[in-house]
């Protein structure tokens, strides 16, 4: 017991600073590349549905997966899909086999729109972000965040079945502006 008759803490625990910087650091990249993204008329979340759908087989995702991807509960998702759907990036197909299911799909407008703010938003990314780990550190870190990710949220990938996850083959260095 401390002074004051409760049990001692220990803030030092390295497990709340694992969590601390995992949020501080996510906050602080929204943060930063937020002005991109509203420069194209997206929050971050629009442009994680975008890029989701964008790198699904056939751009299409039922709205339930698309929901447990993105972390937002259905009625958040359709409003999220609403205003996409009102700017002509993506559309709702219902399915033939099942009535109850409804389907994201990511429009050609929606393609072009991901494809026109990419080369941008990866060279944001790579220089507050993946640029300043080494290719191994970052290897390293994707597949703690996949294990991570698939223990909390089992599910998470439902949909994306058969598209490769190799980031790292894709990783390339932007040319200096």
């Amino acid at each position: 017991m401390d002074q004051t008759g409760s049990a001692p803490t220990d803030l030092d625990d390295c497990r709340l600073t694992a969590v601390g910087l995992l949020f501080e650091v996510s906050q602080a990249i929204e943060g930063l590349l937020a002005p991109q993204l509203a420069e194209f008329g997206l929050s971050g979340v629009e442009m994680g549905v975008l890029i989701r759908l964008a790198r699904t087989p056939d751009n299409r995702l039922r709205m339930s997966d698309l929901a447990l991807q993105c972390d937002l509960s259905a009625s958040g998702l359709t409003r999220v899909v609403d205003r996409l759907e009102k700017s002509g990036d993506v559309r709702r197909d219902a399915c033939v086999g099942d009535r109850r299911v409804t389907y994201a799909v990511l429009t050609q407008a929606g393609m072009h729109r991901v494809t026109s703010m990419l080369p941008g938003h990866v060279a944001q990314v790579e220089e507050v972000f993946t640029g300043l780990l080494e290719p191994a550190e970052l290897a390293a870190m994707l597949d703690a965040l996949r294990t991570i990710r698939d223990s909390i949220r089992p599910g998470s990938t439902a949909g994306a079945e058969g598209h490769a996850e190799d980031d790292l083959a894709n990783r390339s260095t932007p040319a200096s502006a």
